[in-house]
């Protein structure tokens, strides 16, 4: 893929505050994404219809999640809930962190099983108080790592071998070994280091080649990544400086969709970047697979 190939168009000037979390929902054909400071749950139509919908929602939302059976899972300000997408209505799955005044959910996703996998971050970016939990599709959640300052990009490889993780102050991204049948971690090591990088790492996904495309927050771009050698081998510029996150849709995953925030930046900068907070589309040259929905 060479660098200048492929090139992030709008589809949604939305100027989310916090647009976060694309997952494509490929039982109806649609990318559903957050904005996470704006308290809302997208969905976004490419279709001709456009029928887009929003859910406005009275708490921080970090991620949203289909279910298999059906409706949402979101990791939320004060916990995990579902939601009915007929009636909107939320219903608590629990809270790990009650009491945790300073943290919210950010960042999740779910693995090939039906697990969904959702960290926390200390809304001042601060102090290392968060921890990435995993909500088994039995119901009972579990906290697979602590000490976390910002938990944010998931992701696996084609063959589900490898858990990909971001902490984002950390500048980079670690590797562990997946066992699939157990969903445990172990054995982490960093195989990306973003030290000297203008971005920082937030969002991420994975290519069916295993290459990682990393949203990178300050970084005008989403880049690709070789895991293996720890190189940058692509990028695509977006023309908003705070990239947040992508994921492949379409039908045959062929797009990428790429997330992007307006949220603290200061009007002057605003000029420069007048489609912040928009939801772009690009068509990398590589696909990527179905995402996993929660099996519970």
């Amino acid at each position: 893929m060479g660098d200048m190939q492929a090139k992030a168009e709008l589809v949604w000037d939305i100027r989310a505050a916090l647009g976060e979390g694309p997952v494509w929902d490929h039982r109806t054909g649609r990318l559903l994404w957050v904005d996470i400071e704006g308290r809302r749950v997208h969905y976004y139509d490419p279709s001709e219809a456009g029928d887009h919908r929003t859910i406005q929602l009275e708490q921080r939302v970090g991620a949203a999640v289909p279910r298999t059976a059906g409706g949402l899972v979101l990791a939320m300000q004060y916990g995990l809930y579902r939601l009915d997408l007929e009636t909107e209505q939320l219903t608590k799955l629990g809270d790990p962190e009650e009491g945790i005044e300073g943290n919210r959910f950010n960042d999740g996703k779910c693995d090939e099983a039906g697990r969904f996998w959702a960290g926390t971050m200390n809304m001042k970016e601060s102090e290392p108080t968060g921890s990435l939990y995993c909500l088994e599709a039995d119901g009972s959640l579990r906290r697979a790592l602590e000490g976390i300052t910002t938990s944010n990009g998931l992701g696996w490889s084609p063959d589900n071998r490898t858990m990909y993780y971001i902490d984002t102050p950390t500048r980079r991204v670690d590797a562990f070994d997946y066992d699939g049948e157990t969903g445990g971690i172990s054995n982490r090591r960093t195989v990306i280091s973003y030290e000297g990088e203008k971005g920082f790492p937030d969002g991420m996904t994975v290519d069916n080649e295993g290459m990682l495309w990393i949203a990178e927050w300050g970084g005008w771009q989403v880049s690709r990544w070789n895991p293996q050698t720890g190189e940058r081998i692509g990028r695509i510029p977006v023309p908003a400086a705070q990239v947040t996150s992508c994921a492949f849709g379409g039908e045959d995953y062929s797009e990428l969709y790429i997330t992007t925030a307006r949220s603290w930046i200061p009007d002057e900068q605003l000029a420069e970047q007048p489609q912040a907070g928009g939801l772009f589309r690009a068509r990398p040259g590589v696909k990527g697979s179905a995402a996993g929905f929660y099996g519970g």
